[in-house]
């Protein structure tokens, strides 16, 4: 075997994707059976909608105009100049991806992982023999944690947590609702759903957190849940490298900021292409490189709004200042929009 890909979510699945036409042969295994949901805010960027075509993916959903901030009375909206964003249910892009790995004649494999070892010409995880492994295997990834790559973060720890509700779009732009220490996202999923996410730096229930954005509790009052609440963190993982011997870490596994801007399937896909670049050429080295590069305007934009985001009068005069500076909010919107490395 050439690749094999732990981590059957979709910067797993990209890889896979990614390896097939590149002529490798590659096997996924992944612990859950079938469909596999997530929390997550369920809005694709328009270059992650552009790299997911470029698979040949195109998961059905609900077609996203731009971003609107919204803090009490004040608006501020910005359209995607690089065309229409989607908001796709996170089972039905987990649906595509996996239907498209498996019409390319990779294998999925419902398995989990328990050792990895590896010496100059491959890897071997649990017996099976491939001359690479990339870890796709999450957030909290056990594969990063086994080969030492895994940095402690224990400060300005954040957790997301997103319900649906049945009701009919009232708008076609992702709206984020600011309130004094946690944050409302709002992305329509279908004609019927829209998914709504919230992120705070405190683990508390999901209505707990909703009741500090009462207009967008009133609008949802009336609607019902399809579905529990799903939750998620502490968002923030660092990782020391991206590769150790053949092992390559790939999409929330390599390191994670926070959801805060939206960027995160984006940065699975070009990570996924990257890798797979690295492993056909011979030289991982590359992909640490080229990990950085891609992921360099993401880390720096995200904690730039976090670091402001922290600071209470910094926080309250975010909404204002987009108000009032449309031409910079808009240039941010369009920043998020591009396809990562750009």
């Amino acid at each position: 075997m050439d690749l094999l890909v732990v981590g059957g979510g979709p910067a797993g699945l990209a890889t896979a994707l990614h390896a097939a036409r590149a002529g490798l042969g590659t096997t996924v295994w992944e612990q859950r059976a079938g469909t596999i949901d997530k929390a997550c805010g369920e809005g694709l960027m328009p270059g992650a909608v552009a790299g997911l075509a470029a698979l040949g993916v195109h998961p059905p959903g609900y077609d996203l105009r731009g971003i609107r901030y919204v803090a009490g009375g004040r608006r501020a909206e910005a359209g995607f100049r690089a065309g229409p964003g989607r908001g796709v249910r996170r089972t039905v892009l987990h649906a595509a991806l996996r239907e498209a790995v498996l019409a390319a004649g990779v294998r999925i494999e419902q398995r989990a992982v328990r050792r990895v070892e590896q010496d100059e010409d491959g890897v071997t995880a649990d017996g099976t023999r491939a001359r690479h492994l990339v870890a796709a295997d999450g957030l909290h990834s056990p594969i990063r944690r086994a080969l030492g790559l895994h940095r402690p973060c224990r400060t300005h720890r954040r957790y997301g947590l997103r319900r649906h509700y049945a009701l009919t779009p009232w708008s076609d732009l992702v709206e984020v609702h600011w309130a004094r220490a946690a944050e409302a996202y709002v992305t329509p999923v279908s004609d019927g759903l829209v998914g709504v996410a919230v992120l705070a730096a405190d683990r508390r229930p999901y209505d707990h957190h909703l009741a500090a954005f009462p207009e967008l509790r009133e609008r949802l009052a009336e609607a019902g849940t399809a579905g529990p609440a799903r939750g998620a963190g502490p968002l923030r993982q660092d990782a020391s490298a991206r590769t150790a011997g053949r092992v390559l870490l790939v999409g929330d596994a390599a390191g994670y900021v926070d959801a805060l801007t939206g960027e995160g399937i984006a940065m699975a896909l070009a990570q996924a292409s990257a890798a797979v670049r690295a492993v056909v050429g011979g030289d991982l080295a590359v992909y640490e490189r080229e990990w950085r590069g891609l992921t360099r305007h993401y880390r720096w934009l995200t904690h730039a709004l976090l670091g402001a985001t922290r600071v209470p009068p910094l926080r309250a005069a975010l909404v204002p200042a987009a108000q009032r500076l449309p031409w910079l909010f808009s240039a941010t919107v369009d920043a998020l929009a591009r396809p990562a490395g750009r």
